[in-house]
């Protein structure tokens, strides 16, 4: 399910930001919610699994 879940937030992570000098909207602000709930998911099905998550990727 993890690989599941990284493989679908790969699947769109270039979409989440603005471009140039257009302002964020509302489908942006969700979409960064978004990745930063699948982040939340993957380190805490990571640890489970007995494996350290970077902070940062």
């Amino acid at each position: 399910h993890l690989e599941a879940i990284a493989d679908a937030l790969l699947a769109f992570q270039h979409t989440v930001l603005p471009l140039g000098d257009e302002k964020p909207s509302a489908a942006h602000r969700s979409r960064l919610a978004l990745a930063e709930a699948a982040g939340t998911v993957l380190a805490g099905g990571l640890s489970v699994l007995g494996i350290s998550a970077p902070e940062r990727i």
